[in-house]
């Protein structure tokens, strides 16, 4: 996971990404001029680069003029200034969402009424398909507004080229985990995932089910009902079983991860993990158990956040799919490292004191959880 999702993860109130992501955005053009007018330039949305002050703001707020009914805030404004003549250029973002309040229009008129402006020029960049039938100028203003709509794909595709530091490429990973580096057209792989989807899903599935999900079952104590759910694949790119100790607090589960890699090179792994969460009251007892146990066996358990600071810490016993490639029945190879995954987690019970079997296990379904994603068990195992 990228620095940016781990940090709007912490973010205690319902997720702000269309907000959080202008911030990191503006942030980064604020210290790369350069890649500002590079993407400007590209666009066709300013003609030269001879500008001495440029200046950056979020979340700028404009009384309303009299023919609106509330005041505006824009996203981003950009400034740009040779000295003598001064362009702005007002941004509106939007990631999960679109115009639905048609703001656009407002944002055009506050524009067109700035004084001493020589160029005013709106952007709407949104992840989504959204089409404006707005000509330019927009809303035929006096003095003139000139309307661009982008896609933030086409800034993931020109950040790339200028992904030579750790800010850059923590920007571009965080546009792909959120689906803002994805364009309109299907490319060969898309195709070939069409085409395969359903049978890839059944061998998932068959290395999961009968006696891996009775083992699992005779373990652990049970298997929420409904897991593995296509849910837990598209939000937290994992396809698992899973049982749960002491509600979200104290889980563990077993199935394959990483399902959705940043790169074609990257392979998904399979294994088995047991997660806490920061605010579980055993947790300290829990932590120091799991550090015992990587302690022990450094060659087979693998730690995931386990620090004093509340987070979501696990440990994980997996293997790179790549790994099974070369076996002849590699379906039947899996299952076997999935029983003896499951085998793993149970002789290290004895470091954990907790009653893993025969504690109450919830009766929620997974199908319930795909009413709201984020609730089923986050962080940690998106890796």
């Amino acid at each position: 996971m990228s620095l940016f999702s781990n940090l709007l993860n912490l973010h205690s109130a319902n997720k702000p990404l269309e907000d959080f992501f202008t911030e990191i955005v503006a942030y980064f053009l604020s210290l790369n001029n350069h890649i500002l007018i590079d993407w400007l330039k590209h666009h066709s949305i300013i003609s030269d680069d001879n500008y001495s002050s440029i200046k950056i703001s979020t979340q700028q707020e404009h009384k309303k003029l009299e023919s609106h009914t509330e005041d505006s805030r824009l996203d981003i404004v950009v400034e740009l200034s040779d000295g003598l003549n001064t362009d702005v250029i007002f941004t509106e973002s939007k990631v999960g969402s679109n115009d639905g309040k048609n703001a656009l229009k407002k944002y055009a008129d506050i524009l067109s009424s700035l004084p001493n402006v020589r160029h005013r020029i709106l952007i709407y960049i949104t992840r989504d398909y959204d089409p404006k039938e707005i000509k330019t100028p927009a809303f035929n203003l006096e003095p003139k507004v000139n309307f661009y709509q982008l896609r933030w794909h086409q800034f993931y595709d020109r950040l790339q080229q200028h992904a030579t530091d750790i800010l850059a490429q923590e920007i571009l990973t965080f546009m792909r985990r959120n689906g803002m580096s994805s364009t309109n057209q299907f490319s060969s792989v898309d195709l070939l995932t069409m085409v395969n989807f359903n049978k890839t899903l059944s061998l998932m599935e068959s290395t999961l089910s009968q006696e891996v999900q009775h083992e699992f079952k005779l373990v652990f104590g049970g298997v929420i009902k409904g897991a593995a759910s296509m849910t837990q694949w598209r939000w937290r790119s994992r396809y698992i079983i899973y049982t749960k100790f002491s509600g979200d607090n104290f889980w563990c589960g077993l199935g394959f991860f990483n399902l959705n890699p940043d790169s074609f090179t990257e392979y998904p792994c399979l294994g088995i993990f047991l997660e806490v969460s920061p605010t579980f009251g055993e947790r300290p007892k829990i932590i120091k158990s799991m550090h015992n146990v990587v302690s022990k066996k450094p060659d087979i358990w693998t730690p995931e956040n386990l620090t004093i600071l509340p987070d979501w810490s696990a440990i994980f016993y997996r293997k790179s799919l790549q790994e099974f490639l070369s076996q002849e029945n590699q379906l039947s190879a899996i299952k076997d490292f999935f029983l003896k995954s499951i085998n793993e987690l149970k002789n290290i019970q004895p470091d954990f004191n907790f009653p893993w079997k025969g504690v109450s296990i919830e009766t929620v379904t997974e199908v319930d959880k795909e009413k709201d994603p984020d609730t089923s068990p986050p962080s940690i195992t998106q890796l």
